[in-house]
């Protein structure tokens, strides 16, 4: 018996060696051994900007497998994915053949391409409806902005909770009068309000609209004034902006394009919890699957 320890006197001893230990090594001039580095947290990163079908002269499309490829190489868990330059149609049957391919990676979005001789509602209702589609993709570039044409598209998505993603390209006072117009329905200013702008009073205008108006979110890609997405942090909060690609893109390949634009993000000066909610936690929650 008088051999045995008690489990708390051998933990004691060893802690006093240990202390012992560490003590004659600084006495002795050495450093203490470093205490192990935490591990990365996790992060859902959600890119929430992806054409199957793009805007550029060419029309250029991607295939599902072409997205998913550039996510397994990038580390994006899952994307939001919408054709354009094509009809409301088509753009769900992209999507629907898209989605059914890869349910647990890409999030279909309805494209809205309304004319005022061919209204497209019944044909966006029936996507929102069937709850595969999230939200709605705008783009001024096809689609007038006046209230004739997409008002009725606006106020449809506000009643299935579906956020619409619109590119108004730099036209403040469209985006205004939507936002103020439909309070119930959340609109993502694509690329801060116009794309690839150099302009900073221009963005600072749609970070003034976004802080004036709750149901506004701003999209980052396309942003090459990089210091103003900290700025919009700081003015209406990592939770009111969300990151995408707005790709892919074939320069300088579609994988180096996309980690290019996700180090944009993680190489800003914001916290963790900052770039958690930029990445990927703020679309989720607004999409409802978080």
């Amino acid at each position: 018996m008088g051999a045995e320890i008690s489990r708390r006197q051998f933990l004691g001893t060893a802690a006093a060696g240990g202390f012992a230990a560490a003590s004659g090594a600084i006495r002795a001039g050495q450093e203490p051994p470093a205490a192990p580095a935490p591990p990365p947290r996790p992060r859902c990163i959600v890119d929430s900007h992806v054409h199957l079908k793009h805007g550029d002269a060419a029309r250029t499309e991607y295939t599902a497998d072409e997205i998913v490829h550039v996510m397994d190489k990038v580390g994006i868990a899952k994307s939001v994915v919408f054709a354009m330059s094509t009809t409301t149609q088509r753009s769900i049957d992209m999507a629907e053949k898209a989605v059914s391919k890869f349910p647990d990676r890409l999030i279909p979005y309805v494209y809205a391409l309304p004319h005022y001789e061919r209204p497209a509602i019944k044909e966006i209702q029936a996507a929102l409806s069937g709850r595969l589609f999230r939200g709605v993709k705008i783009h001024a570039g096809e689609c007038t902005l006046a209230e004739y044409v997409i008002d009725p598209v606006l106020a449809l998505a506000g009643r299935y909770r579906a956020p619409c993603l619109v590119d108004c390209k730099g036209d403040h006072a469209a985006a205004r009068r939507m936002a103020k117009a439909f309070p119930g329905t959340t609109l993502i200013i694509a690329h801060m309000g116009r794309y690839l702008a150099t302009d900073g009073r221009l963005l600072d205008q749609f970070i003034g609209l976004a802080a004036e108006c709750d149901n506004v979110l701003l999209d980052v890609s396309g942003v090459v004034l990089v210091e103003k997405i900290p700025e919009a942090v700081r003015t209406i909060g990592a939770k009111r902006l969300v990151w995408g690609t707005d790709g892919p893109h074939p320069k300088p390949d579609t994988v180096a394009f996309a980690r290019t634009e996700l180090d944009k993000v993680r190489q800003l000066d914001l916290g963790e919890d900052d770039k958690d909610n930029l990445l990927g936690r703020t679309i989720l929650e607004l999409l409802r699957l978080q």
